[in-house]
């Protein structure tokens, strides 16, 4: 098996020199990582992770939708939502849509008191934290949104975004219930069009959706193309694969005699899973459309050294101070990992690092452009140099050998500083532009 995987890997990734692959061969690179990385197991277990999460939390998001739609006096829409998500769970899926409405019903704010309520806000809000972790893994991205900006555009999304899926919804209906489209079905070609484009709306509304989840969770900038492409690959993988899994459930008769009333609990936590996955691979795929150059046989990049942790360290200063001393907004993360041809995970790691001991501040809008938190000219070159190395600190012991070491290091960081004294950062920037 390994020696196939290898010939894969040689045809998809060894071309001649200057050669551009060919489409077929870009489109087995893009599927070839998408199975290697559900293969690693990080995305299931994601999945599985918000399988669990989903059912502490469907019933409060729920109940939140219903009140923001009960308020704009459209408190029936929700049923049409919730029956279309549990359709592929076949003849039973509208038992359960009763169950759960009756459910939604019956909860009464007003008798849970002020942990109740917090707890019940904490249940819808963990899904959507829960998500965007799982994005920011996926976008390779460590730093989540500040808690003030999360906590801001989670309450918006469980406000707007029924009420955005509702509007969508009854626009539809609105059109295709229209006497003008009525009339226009009655001549061909035309009704033909018109029956096609009504199959094609369930399709069109979930891709939608899709691209705005890409485009919105994670903590950083997507281009639209990407969230497109990724938006269209998990909405006809979604839309496609209800079908599949409703007539899976349809004949899976054997199940329904073995677990009688449980079969419905086990069909929709498999078809919560597999949603789960559907999405995460829409979102996998999303940012490898964005970043190509992570097409590559492996995922994990190989280890940060030292000694590429003090250059990061050096450049990403440098860069940074140099565009905002030039006025310019400050880099985001990709856009250092690009500037400087690094890993993105590591580049994550030394910015971490530096805005921990308070070099670098996340400005702007959106939190993510990076900028110096203090004057270039009051960070001397060897205390950045320094702190690039230091890290957490070394391990303790009283071994007379680890004493040696570390006077061996304490050594070179006092020669470095004794060479660059008086320098900083500005005047080593300046020092380059000169040259």
């Amino acid at each position: 098996m390994k020696r196939y995987l290898q010939q894969l890997r040689d045809r998809l990734w060894h071309a001649r020199h200057g050669e551009r692959p060919r489409h077929s061969i870009r489109i087995g690179r893009y599927a070839f990582v998408l199975v290697r990385d559900i293969a690693e197991g990080q995305l299931t277990m994601r999945a599985m992770s918000l399988v669990y999460t989903t059912l502490l939390s469907i019933v409060p998001l729920l109940a939140l939708a219903f009140s923001v739609l009960k308020a704009f006096g459209a408190r029936d829409a929700i049923e049409p939502l919730l029956a279309q998500f549990l359709a592929p769970l076949g003849p039973q899926a509208a038992q359960l849509t009763q169950q759960v409405l009756e459910f939604i019903e019956h909860v009464k704010v007003g008798v849970l008191g002020f942990v109740g309520v917090l707890a019940l806000l904490w249940s819808a809000l963990s899904l959507i934290q829960k998500v965007e972790s799982s994005f920011n893994y996926v976008w390779r991205i460590e730093r989540p949104r500040p808690l003030a900006q999360r906590l801001g555009d989670y309450f918006a999304v469980l406000m707007v975004g029924p009420l955005f899926v509702f509007l969508a919804l009854g626009i539809t209906a609105s059109i295709f219930n229209s006497s003008v489209i009525a009339l226009l079905g009655e001549y061909e070609p035309f009704g033909y069009l018109i029956y096609l484009l009504g199959k094609l709306v369930p399709y069109l509304l979930i891709i939608g959706l899709f691209t705005f989840v890409y485009s919105f969770v994670p903590n950083t900038r997507v281009k639209p193309l990407a969230a497109l492409v990724g938006g269209t690959f998990a909405g006809v993988l979604w839309q496609t694969g209800s079908v599949v899994f409703a007539s899976f459930v349809a004949g899976a008769t054997n199940y329904n005699a073995i677990y009688s009333s449980f079969a419905i609990l086990i069909f929709l936590l498999i078809w919560i899973y597999v949603g789960w996955m559907i999405l995460l691979l829409g979102c996998q795929l999303a940012f490898y459309v964005q970043h190509p150059e992570h097409l590559k046989p492996r995922r994990m990049p190989p280890l940060l050294s030292g000694r590429q942790m003090e250059y990061l360290a050096l450049m990403i200063m440098g860069v940074s101070g140099r565009r905002f001393a030039a006025g310019e907004p400050g880099y985001t993360q990709e856009e250092l990992a690009l500037e400087l041809g690094a890993e993105p995970e590591h580049v994550a790691r030394v910015v971490e690092q530096l805005i921990y001991k308070g070099l670098l501040i996340e400005s702007g809008r959106t939190r993510t452009l990076l900028t110096p938190a203090i004057d270039l000219d009051a960070v001397p070159l060897a205390r950045l140099w320094a702190l690039s190395r230091t890290g957490d600190g070394l391990p303790l012991s009283s071994d007379p050998l680890a004493i040696a070491a570390r006077k061996l290091l304490d050594e070179a960081e006092a020669d470095f500083a004794e060479r660059h004294a008086g320098t900083s950062v500005k005047g080593w920037l300046k020092s380059q532009s000169r040259n």
